[in-house]
Parts: structure tokens; sequence; C-alpha cells
């Protein structure tokens, strides 16, 4: 299955994250203006449309080169985006998640991505700024979903959010989709994808090789020079055999790891291979 659907959007599973393209922890320039755009345009031009992005990378910068490369878009790219942070001048990342700043930085995204409609808004929860925590969010989908309504949203996910959260704000708007760190070893959110995929929604899991130790990394590694191919590969192959609702987003600044990351699309794990790789987290 190589599609599915945001809502009303189909997109192909394997994306393209452009946090990367920002400087140093996704805050200033980047290190290479052309070959960030050169970036941009390979993934559109390979087949990508579903780009990942957020005004608070850089800040402002990835959506602004997403726009001088790709504007004006083809028909079917999808731009998701992320609400909910701003960043401070020492590059910390600040919960921005009232009412009159969620509109603002919904302003922020039409404007430097030069659209009149988000496709989709990933409200980033920030209870934990790096993890998700519980926390009511009635305000923050209810804020989200009247900017439905006025038409400046097309659909409304979730980002760094629990299972409960999920389900609050499933209660008050259509959710499309679910953004959480997960990967081969960070799996806390196996229920959630499978209760995910039963109702029809999209995970999308950043960090795929992210919070590895070293001798998970060494099982990783030998596998996948068993499959001719690198551990990014397999991690991604790994992700896409998950489950069919797993939408992949890996980010790079780089024309040859893009390649390299959109070619673990075409990588099928035999039987053996998957059955390693399930053993990694409960091997050590």
């Amino acid at each position: 299955m190589r599609t599915f659907q945001l809502g009303d959007l189909t997109v192909k599973r394997m994306g393209y994250g452009a946090m990367q393209l920002a400087g140093p922890h996704a805050f200033g320039a980047p290190q290479n203006r052309e070959e960030a755009l050169a970036v941009l345009r390979e993934a559109v031009e390979s087949g990508v449309n579903h780009i990942d992005t957020s005004d608070f990378y850089g800040p402002h910068i990835t959506n602004q080169l997403i726009r001088e490369a790709l504007h004006p878009y083809a028909d079917d790219l999808v731009i998701v985006t992320k609400l909910g942070a701003l960043r401070g001048a020492d590059a910390a990342w600040l919960p921005a998640q009232s009412p009159q700043q969620l509109e603002s930085a919904v302003h922020d995204n039409l404007r430097n991505l030069g659209l009149d409609v988000l496709d989709v808004v990933n409200m980033r929860l920030m209870f934990d700024v790096m993890n998700p925590a519980e926390g009511d969010i009635e305000a923050h989908i209810t804020t989200l979903a009247e900017l439905q309504q006025r038409g400046l949203i097309r659909h409304i996910g979730l980002s760094n959010a629990t299972a409960q959260q999920v389900r609050q704000a499933r209660g008050i708007a259509n959710i499309v989709c679910v953004q959480n760190h997960y990967n081969l070893v960070h799996r806390h959110d196996d229920a959630l994808i499978d209760e995910l995929a039963k109702a029809g929604i999209a995970y999308t899991p950043f960090f795929p090789l992210g919070g590895f130790s070293p001798l998970q990394s060494t099982i990783l590694a030998e596998v996948a020079a068993e499959l001719d191919a690198t551990p990014m590969q397999t991690a991604l192959a790994w992700l896409l055999q998950r489950s069919p609702n797993l939408l992949l987003i890996p980010g790079t600044s780089s024309r040859t790891h893009l390649r390299q990351n959109l070619a673990a699309a075409e990588l099928v794990l035999p039987p053996e291979a998957v059955s390693k790789l399930n053993s990694v987290i409960t091997s050590v």
C-alpha cells in the first residue's frame, strides 16, 4: 500500500520533512541555500507529494524555502505544518498556544508558504516540550476548529500527543493524523497506531533512528548489511511494513541522502529480517 489518506487528500507514504533545511537545531539559515532548494525540487520531481514543515523551523526559513523552490505548487502536493511554539533568541523552543498565538501562526504559515488555506495543521502540544504529557487540549482544538470553519485550515492533526489527548481531540473535531516520536526501539505508541489504523487516521513518526542504544544500532546495522541497505533505509522500510497508516517524513539537506531515503520505499524486508528487528527492543 503506497498511499494513504489525510482526510480527503491522498498522499504517498514516503514523504519529506523540511526541518533539516534550516540551520543546526532547526534554527537560523541553511548552510547551503542552493542545495536546500535543490533538495525540495528533487523531492517533488521524484514523486513526493507530502512535505512536513513548520514556521517555527528557522523560524520562517523552511516555509520560505518551500515557497521559493516549489511555488506555484503542484495540484497534488500536500503541505503539512505545525503550530504551538515560538523560538527564543537562543534557539529555545517556547510554547505559543493561546488562541491569539495560534491564529497568528496560521497567518504566518499562509504568508510564508504563499497559500490561501493550509492543507493540514498539526497542533504541537507543549505540556512537556520534548515528550507527550497529559493536559486538557479542548481550547487548542476548539481554536483550530474555528479557524477551519473560517476556511483557513483544511484538516487538523496532533503532534506530541498522548492517546488520551487524541481521543479528546477526536471528540471535538475530525483529526486526520498524529505525529509523534516512534521507531523500531521507541514503540510506546504501538497500541495508538493500531487504534488509529482502525479509524483510518494517519500516524507520522519522527526520529526514525532516535533513541537507539549502541547495541541496538549494531543489530540494525547487521540486518541492513544483510539486505545491502543502509541502517536508515532499513529503519524506514520497517516503519512502512509496520502498519499501512504510517506516513514517513525523513528529512535531509542533501540530495544524496534524499535519494537514499526515497529508495527505502522499494525495500521489502523478508520475514526473517522483520523478526530480527522486532526482537531488538526485547533483547537489550
